[in-house]
């Protein structure tokens, strides 16, 4: 008898259990990145990032890696992703599938964004002082990152077009490295005489001694333009409740660089702290997309 009545009272307690939805998994957030640099190096940050929301939040944030610019766009339409931190093409691309996406973020650095352009000193290509100068690469071998990236490809090809250099003023098609950690790689190794890359990317190797400047050297800084930034999915309040998307938002505009664990966040992500961003902040970025058929 005292088995039948613990074994009664066992499934009572279950079945109220489900009732109450105490067995339930909380919803997460899922976020992810274009990836744009090291593997390792985007899980350190975005490991971090995640912890610090999930305890900012009260519900789990869980980060995603991704193989390429364009499964970012893909996951995210399909609803894989609730939030991404894309660049500036990339965004433009995953609002236009998603219509109604909220822009919530921006890096400091992101509102005056560069590319650089650096050739091999082997190349004996000297630096120069304007656009009009980059007709000097014309006739080398030139890489970008990702067909898909801002910094790597869309504005580097921008104002190279503004200095008369087309697609075709190369020696041979021009390379796509797939990210700027590659571009600096297959640059300094002479596999190109010149690539296009992400400034803050550059900047971050050279000041930590990981690039070979008696190899390979910064010839041009373009002028700025807006780039990476979060961006939301507009069923973000549905699935987390009213308001997360706001909370989500003022949890990265409130990153201080005076806590340890924010300032570790913010300096892996190359930035001061995050700040607002709005959708016309890109109209640049859409134009030259559409110029060169990479938006619709």
């Amino acid at each position: 008898m005292r088995r039948v009545l613990a074994v009664i009272v066992l499934v009572l307690t279950a079945a109220l259990t489900a009732a109450c939805g105490g067995g339930a998994e909380p919803r997460e957030l899922v976020i992810s990145a274009i990836p744009d640099q090291d593997p390792q190096k985007l899980q350190r940050l975005y490991g971090a990032l995640a912890e610090r929301l999930t305890g900012t939040l009260g519900f789990p944030v869980r980060y995603v890696p991704l193989t390429d610019y364009a499964a970012s766009v893909t996951a995210y339409r399909r609803g894989d992703l609730d939030m991404v931190f894309f660049g500036g093409l990339t965004g433009v691309q995953a609002r236009q599938q998603v219509p109604g996406s909220v822009p919530l973020a921006q890096r400091d650095v992101d509102e005056r964004f560069r590319s650089v352009f650096v050739a091999t000193t082997a190349s004996g290509i000297a630096p120069v002082a304007d656009v009009a100068g980059l007709r000097s690469v014309g006739g080398r071998s030139l890489t970008f990152g990702s067909e898909s990236s801002t910094s790597g490809r869309l504005m580097p090809q921008f104002f190279l077009d503004q200095a008369g250099v087309g697609p075709n003023a190369f020696r041979g098609p021009s390379g796509f490295s797939g990210s700027h950690d590659a571009t600096i790689a297959v640059v300094t190794s002479g596999a190109y005489e010149v690539g296009a890359l992400n400034s803050s990317v550059w900047d971050q190797r050279v000041a930590a001694g990981q690039v070979d400047t008696t190899k390979v050297r910064e010839i041009f800084r373009t002028p700025t333009y807006h780039d990476y930034h979060w961006l939301a999915r507009p069923d973000i309040d549905d699935e987390l409740g009213a308001g997360a998307t706001s909370r989500i938002r003022d949890a990265l505009l409130g990153l201080r660089p005076s806590d340890p664990v924010d300032k570790n966040i913010l300096d892996l992500f190359g930035a001061g702290s995050f700040i607002p961003t709005q959708p016309q902040n890109y109209d640049q970025v859409e134009q030259v997309g559409r110029s060169l058929g990479l938006v619709q």
